[in-house]
Parts: C-alpha cells; sequence; structure tokens
C-alpha cells in the first residue's frame, strides 16, 4: 500500500459518506420524520439535521475532497490542457463541473431552507442529490490510466 493508495481511500470514502449521507436523509430520516413527527418538532428535527450535516461536510468532506482530489490530479500529471483531452480529462472535467454545481445546489438550497423558501430549497436539495450521484457515476467512469 501507498500513500497514494491512502489518499484515493480518503476521496472515495468522504464521498461516499457525503453522498450516502444525502441518500440516508433524504431516504430514510425525511419520511420518517414527516410520518412520526409533528410539523413544529419535524421542522426543528430536520433544520438541525441539516445544519450538522452541512457543517460537516463544510469542515472535512469538502477539504478532504478538494485536497486530496488536487493531490491526485497532480500526481496524474494532469493539466489545465489535458482536461480538453477525450476519455480521462473530459470525464473529469464533467465530474468536476458537475462538482461546482452540486456546492451550488447545496448552498442555495441552505439558504432558501433559512429564508422559508420551502419549494425552492426542494428543488435545490434533489438537485443536489441528483448530481451528487452523478459524481459518483462519473468517477466510476474514469479511465483507468
Amino acid at each position: 500500500m501507498t500513500w497514494w493508495s491512502v489518499i484515493r481511500f480518503l476521496h472515495v470514502t468522504t464521498a461516499a459518506l457525503w453522498v450516502g449521507g444525502q441518500l440516508t436523509v433524504s431516504l430514510i430520516v425525511l419520511p420518517l420524520a414527516r410520518r412520526l413527527l409533528e410539523t413544529d418538532q419535524r421542522g426543528r428535527v430536520l433544520r438541525e439535521v441539516g445544519r450538522r450535516f452541512g457543517m460537516f461536510t463544510g469542515a472535512f468532506f469538502l477539504p478532504v475532497q478538494i485536497s486530496s482530489g488536487i493531490a491526485m490530479a497532480v500526481h496524474k500529471g494532469v493539466t489545465w490542457e489535458s482536461l480538453t483531452y477525450p476519455g480521462y480529462g473530459r470525464t473529469l472535467t464533467a465530474k468536476l463541473l458537475l462538482f461546482v454545481l452540486v456546492m451550488i445546489a447545496a448552498t442555495l438550497h441552505g439558504w432558501a431552507n433559512g429564508r422559508g423558501m420551502k419549494v425552492f430549497a426542494r428543488i435545490m436539495a434533489v438537485s443536489s442529490l441528483v448530481g451528487s450521484v452523478g459524481i459518483i457515476l462519473l468517477a466510476t467512469a474514469l479511465p483507468v490510466t
């Protein structure tokens, strides 16, 4: 095992925790909260879950994802020019662009949620989740080099 294996492990593990957390909240926590909690309790619990998940994302997931991603790209010799090449370059570019869009959607979700814009917040949450799954799909489609 090399340091690059550890870095790749951290990148994949934090991505799995991040996307898995989104799926868990969306598919398990939300439906149960809607069914078992009164409206005021549900709102409080879901706001706190979202706030903690957001803090964990900002404090742990993003720094690990960004630093490990940059390290792996440098190690693989990725350049700005190579991001336009067919195969690995274009797939990585699509993954990076989708990552940026997901971060924007997640930020807008938190902003809209804090301002009581429920419909827009939900649209942004779903967009973030779908985009996150897309990032995982693109990551698995990266050609082995």
